[in-house]
């Protein structure tokens, strides 16, 4: 089944206190009863809705589950803590302590599973997720180099390329310590993966 955007159907207005009430009945069914056992219908039964209500959002589980959990790394925020060592250090704790959360855990392990199948469904991810998040490397970069920490990078292609890069190698990174090898990304892992990013950008 393709992916499709819940924006662009039509009918009547949506309601926000909807979608929020089935995205929070979504992560619960997630921790209560796993990937396989989730259902709309008990998404929508939790959330005190009509399944068809779920329907004209979403085509499928898929797609429910990867917005439900891109809701919570929407609370992502980049702290000012005066420099950009501890800003990234910030910011990863943040990335880890969603990652620890058990519907953050199942929900991303078996979307990114079904989307090896899905291109429709990895483009879904890459737009409610990766692309959504890339605002906090965005924000960084930016800050870092108001305080003179980071060069200017006039050329508009290669700095999309940088965020690219720094996107990517702070997610996988932090994403196979947490899912992958099932290791605590505390203070002391977060202190030493800043100094070896820090190297690369030449701080």
């Amino acid at each position: 089944m393709q992916s499709r955007s819940p924006a662009s159907r039509t009918g009547r207005p949506r309601s926000a206190t909807a979608d929020a009430a089935i995205l929070a009945a979504t992560r619960e069914a997630l921790v209560e009863l796993g990937w396989s056992k989730l259902t709309l219908g008990d998404v929508a039964t939790r959330a005190g809705v009509a399944k068809t209500t779920l329907y004209r959002r979403w085509a499928g589980k898929n797609e429910l589950v990867v917005d439900a959990v891109a809701e919570l790394f929407d609370e992502l925020e980049l702290p000012d803590c005066g420099s950009l060592a501890a800003d990234i250090e910030g910011v990863v704790l943040q990335f880890a302590a969603i990652l620890a959360l058990p519907e953050a855990k199942s929900g991303l392990m078996a979307v990114v599973a079904e989307a090896t199948r899905d291109e429709a469904l990895r483009e879904r991810i890459r737009a409610s997720v990766v692309d959504r998040q890339k605002r906090l490397v965005l924000e960084g970069r930016a800050r870092a180099q108001e305080r003179g920490e980071l060069p200017p990078e006039p050329d508009p292609a290669s700095a999309a390329r940088t965020v690219d890069l720094i996107f990517d190698m702070v997610a996988g990174a932090v994403v196979h310590r947490t899912l992958v090898s099932a290791e605590p990304a505390d203070e002391e892992w977060v202190r030493g993966f800043t100094r070896v990013l820090l190297r690369g950008l030449g701080n």
